[in-house]
């Protein structure tokens, strides 16, 4: 079904025209686009942008997506920068949890609130997170996990990329749902808690699949559990928490955002490029191959009620543990 005339378009041209092409079927874009990227160059989140900008210019009138990184305060910085932009469909953000989700639960004075400063366009993946446990621990399952934290309070550590990350918040949730705790020890990047975990610096982590599957495989970690209640075929044999903790169910995902106001049809018409990219089986196979994800997509709608879930989720989370960014 086409899309309502503009504004403009029906300022302008009255009932000749009313049979010309709606909004979704316009030149946008008729330049280059910047996707903002709220963490450094490497990273999964860079990865998947850059995985999406490569195929971009099939699907949007030969025109560029231009990658710029700006990392820092957990994401807040872009989510910031991005927030006061013009919603005029140049400026567009890949989203994550932190910047456009519960950077304001995580820090009250932020300048922007991410359950109003953006339009939520779609939701491009959601990637696995993983128990992970340094080999030498000795309790190899969930309930001798369980049982051995209840015998000992405070005796096991956890690491984690950081202050509200995905991993962080992962094992929170994890230790809620289990009645039980563990010493957080934060960490300034995946790829640095991975190796702390490696290390025997912290017993056990809740990082992306992707980030541990390298160790996993080579023995140096263990894999306890994974997040999805089916598992991931990455990690053959290694069952879902939900089978010990049941309805226990968490991703870290990415989509495309844009500041907020946007008009709908523009809003549309980029849900329909974002769409016809992720649903390409190169697409498709590059993020389960490097990040053991799957694609998503669906329409701007599903994906606001989509953040709205998560930020129910994960608020109560950080209010009773008292999360603060770093």
């Amino acid at each position: 079904m086409s899309s309502p005339l503009t504004r403009r378009g029906l300022l302008a041209g009255g009932a000749a025209l009313l049979a010309a092409p709606a909004f979704a079927q316009s030149p946008w874009p008729d330049r280059a686009i910047r996707l903002i990227v709220p963490f450094g160059a490497g990273g999964a989140i860079d990865t998947l942008s850059r995985t999406v900008a490569a195929r971009f210019a099939e699907h949007a009138n030969g025109q560029t997506l231009v990658v710029e990184n700006r990392p820092g305060a957990g994401g807040a910085i872009a989510g910031a920068y991005t927030a006061q932009q013009r919603p005029d469909g140049l400026t567009l953000m890949m989203a994550d949890v932190g910047a456009n989700c519960i950077a304001k639960e995580m820090n009250p004075g932020l300048s922007y609130d991410p359950m109003t400063a953006f339009t939520p366009i779609i939701h491009l993946v959601k990637l696995p997170g993983g128990l992970i446990a340094h080999p030498d621990v000795p309790h190899r399952t969930v309930p001798d996990i369980i049982a051995a934290a209840k015998a000992r309070p405070e005796g096991f550590t956890f690491s984690s990329a950081g202050n509200g990350n995905g991993s962080h918040l992962f094992m929170e949730l994890f230790l809620k749902r289990a009645g039980i705790r563990m010493v957080h020890v934060p960490y300034r990047s995946g790829a640095e808690m991975v190796t702390a975990l490696v290390r025997g610096d912290a017993q056990f982590g809740f990082p992306t699949v992707s980030s541990a599957l390298n160790m996993v495989r080579d023995g140096r970690a263990r894999a306890v559990a994974v997040s999805w209640p089916d598992g991931t075929p990455l990690l053959p044999g290694v069952p879902p928490v939900a089978r010990d903790l049941p309805g226990f169910d968490t991703s870290v995902w990415h989509g495309i955002v844009a500041p907020a106001g946007m008009e709908r049809g523009l809003v549309l018409r980029i849900n329909e490029v974002f769409g016809k990219i992720a649903a390409m089986p190169e697409v498709a196979e590059a993020v389960y191959r490097q990040q053991a994800g799957r694609i998503v997509g669906g329409t701007p709608e599903e994906f606001s009620d989509f953040i709205r879930r998560d930020h129910d989720t994960w608020a109560p989370i950080i209010r009773e543990g008292n999360i603060r960014s770093e």
